[in-house]
């Protein structure tokens, strides 16, 4: 019998009829008590017939039905004489579990996943890649209060920080439970209180909200909505009157619908925007049907495209998959689902763009030809890479500054500033693997910005991938394939005193029109990673 329900005493504490899954590792168990008496698993010392529990492995004591089970630890925090912060360590004197991870300690750390946790160990490793909100969390995290939200927001910092030590995996403790306390949901279990596997774009759309409602700037702007925010305009016509009606929206996703004729993602967004609407026609006195689309009226440093997998199949109840081959690219670009008047503002920066990659490929020809003052004069204003898709996104830097042209900047001299060019550069992807929504597993896979390499985070296991591997993940089988994409912008320099001062290109506005600043989507933050 895989579950069992046992008894706990810890001190003067008993807890009854506590499930536990006998298929799962003790530290899942572990964890179910972590959330009854706030003892942390690593304090905890659980008694099975004489014996101390294991976290990987119940050994010859496995629990049985109505077993009563010890455990004693502290939930305060052990005190004691503390061991200088910033004593000299040598790999020698490393726990061997803190060795085996030297060679990845750069990208991060894994995260043990709780029991069907997959779902938002991807979804918070990919958020991780994104720079600026990183660091708008720990400047407000801490301060987001004690509510359900804002202890949720705390918890998204902290583990934010951990990550960003890197090292041996760890138990996103604090974080699963804000989360449950935040959204209940995540907390459904099944059969045998085991608990369910759950969406993570349910869970990424979720997270986002919390922070957009607790971590703000100054003025009172979302950070979320600065760094993910589309602003959309819908248009509708009814093609029996000719009336029209219109409405602006803010979206954090564009949606990639796929259906038979589907064959790239870039078709996927389009038959998203598209909209069929019933609604009341004043001339016919009844409804009618309205037809259109919605387009983009400004740019945000990130992107994120969710592919449209998951549907209800009336017949079994569940959410059913479609597994159909959906190929995408390194590169994405939004320009062709942009306003007429979105598209003249990138229209400048986009030819700075291609004019930078077309000094860059020239400069990249004469250096092959060997040294010359030919080759010495045009190498000279294109000395670093071009700007363009995977390139950029590879030589964005360590510093996590956002994607850009190279340092040569535009061929005018004079004051510069970065302009929004509606392409952007692939960064990160959650990939699904599995029939179903409620079923399978998720990974994470994040581009690094210091180098460009990508790696697969898998719950506890990191292993570094390529781009080849990376582009396979576009469906048609049962291996992973994408189901969140995250791409950040591809940013080029313009001379300043221009295209800066145009608004709605997604590129930082100057100071003033207080209004439109308070509005959802205003003043974008430069994107980073």
């Amino acid at each position: 019998m895989a579950q069992v329900k046992v008894n706990v005493k810890w001190g003067k504490e008993s807890y009854s009829d506590i499930e536990l899954d006998l298929s799962q590792p003790p530290l899942v168990f572990k964890s179910q008590l972590f959330a009854l008496t706030g003892v942390p698993p690593d304090r905890q010392k659980v008694l099975l017939k004489g014996a101390q529990l294991k976290d990987d492995d119940w050994g010859k004591a496995a629990p049985k039905e109505g077993m009563t089970i010890m455990m004693m630890g502290s939930a305060d925090a052990v005190s004691g004489v503390e061991a200088p912060k910033n004593a000299p360590k040598f790999v020698e004197d490393l726990p061997e579990h803190e060795q085996e991870h030297l060679d990845t300690k750069r990208f991060g750390a894994g995260l043990h996943n709780l029991g069907n946790t997959c779902y938002m160990n991807s979804t918070v490793q990919c958020m991780f890649a994104v720079q600026p909100l990183r660091e708008a969390l720990y400047q407000h995290g801490a301060a987001a209060g004690g509510d359900p939200t804002g202890k949720l927001v705390a918890a998204t910092s902290e583990l934010f920080r951990d990550l960003e030590s890197g090292g041996a995996p760890f138990p996103p403790y604090a974080f699963l439970m804000a989360l449950r306390a935040k959204f209940p949901q995540f907390a459904q279990q099944g059969a045998g209180g085991v608990f369910a596997q759950q969406d993570a774009e349910e869970c990424w759309t979720n997270v986002m909200y919390a922070l957009k409602e607790k971590v703000k700037d100054s003025d009172g702007v979302a950070y979320v909505d600065k760094l993910f925010g589309l602003r959309t305009r819908l248009a509708l016509k009814c093609e029996e009157t000719a009336e029209e009606f219109g409405e602006d929206g803010l979206s954090y996703t564009l949606k990639v619908n796929i259906d038979e004729k589907t064959a790239h993602v870039s078709e996927g967004v389009a038959n998203g925007l598209r909209e069929e609407r019933e609604r009341t026609s004043a001339s016919l006195g009844r409804t009618a049907l309205f037809k259109g689309a919605t387009v983009l009226t400004a740019l945000p440093p990130y992107i994120t495209l969710q592919m449209m997998r998951f549907f209800f199949r009336r017949d079994n109840q569940q959410k059913a998959k479609i597994l159909k081959k959906i190929p995408f690219t390194v590169e994405f670009d939004a320009y062709e689902f942009c306003s007429p008047e979105l598209k003249k503002q990138l229209d400048g920066p986009r030819q700075a763009l291609k004019e930078e990659q077309d000094r860059a490929i020239e400069a990249k020809k004469l250096a092959k030809k060997g040294p010359g003052p030919q080759a010495e004069s045009a190498a000279a204003p294109a000395a670093a890479p071009a700007a363009g898709g995977d390139v950029a996104m590879a030589d964005a830097g360590a510093d996590g500054a956002a994607a850009s042209t190279s340092g040569a900047g535009p061929s005018t001299s004079g004051p510069t500033t970065k302009a929004m060019t509606g392409k952007y550069g692939l960064v990160g992807i959650v990939t699904h693997k599995g029939r179903t929504a409620d079923s399978g597993h998720y990974v994470a896979w994040v581009k690094q910005p210091a180098d460009g390499t990508w790696v697969c985070f898998d719950d506890e296991k990191l292993t570094v991938r390529t781009e080849e591997e990376v582009l396979q993940l576009s469906g048609g089988g049962d291996w992973h394939m994408a189901y969140l994409l995250l791409y950040r912008a591809i940013m080029v320099d313009v001379p300043a005193g221009g295209e800066e001062k145009k608004e709605g290109a997604g590129e930082e506005k100057e100071a003033g029109a207080e209004g439109e600043k308070k509005d959802a989507g205003a003043a974008p933050m430069e994107a980073s990673a």
